[in-house]
């Protein structure tokens, strides 16, 4: 798969594949994107602690360091499982720009997350672990019981397999009680596949960009 490097709106970087015409992150800025969809609607609107996190589409791994950035911050102990088909490369990874333009506070983190082995657990700190799966969405099996979930596939109309009535059944079945899916997506078919999941869904104002996004949860029975 052909990829290129494309600097966003807010000066951090996306990576463009030109055979889908997709970028992994909106061109309006990638780093101020992650921190509305999966940071502040996701990850900090879930109180559990510890915090199991399940990520659909690791790409640049900045989902990943800013949920390790943000629960370093605020002392929560977080399970990180993610999955990914087709992973960056090393040579990829340094050319992103992310750890500078997120505030981190160790510049190494960003290597260690992309450096760790694949299918392996790894503790990234005494409170942080990462669980990197190499698989294709369909076939991933992450366990159950998480809190959170990202949901960062392409787009719906790109890859509609990722995003199918069933595909969302699963997702249910992964969830804890009370967990939380975000996601970029706010298409109508979208939402009812959820809905049709078992989850609650609500439309919220998007980052620059982007009108609106979608939040589910799925409820306590």
């Amino acid at each position: 798969m052909n990829r290129k490097l494309v600097r966003t709106g807010d000066g951090s970087h996306t990576i463009f594949v030109p055979e889908l015409g997709e970028h992994y992150h909106s061109i309006h800025g990638a780093v101020q994107e992650s921190e509305h969809i999966y940071i502040r609607t996701g990850f900090l609107y879930s109180e559990k602690n510890p915090v199991r996190v399940l990520e659909y589409g690791m790409g640049t791994g900045l989902n990943v360091l800013l949920t390790y950035i943000h629960a370093s911050r605020t002392d929560r102990k977080v399970h990180y499982h993610t999955v990914e088909k087709y992973p960056v490369t090393s040579a990829e990874k340094d050319l992103l720009n992310l750890s500078e333009l997120s505030g981190c506070d160790d510049p190494a983190i960003f290597d260690r997350i992309h450096g760790c082995a694949w299918n392996v657990e790894v503790k990234l700190s005494d409170t942080f672990c990462l669980y990197k799966e190499k698989a294709d969405f369909r076939l991933a099996a992450p366990g159950s019981g998480f809190d959170v979930i990202y949901f960062d596939a392409f787009a719906p109309e790109v890859q509609p397999g990722l995003w199918s009535a069933e595909m969302f059944s699963r997702v249910f079945a992964l969830a804890a009680p009370g967990a939380v899916l975000t996601t970029y997506s706010a298409r109508g078919q979208v939402r009812r596949h959820l809905n049709a999941a078992g989850f609650t869904t609500e439309k919220l104002p998007g980052p620059p960009g982007k009108r609106e996004i979608t939040r589910a949860v799925k409820k306590f029975s």
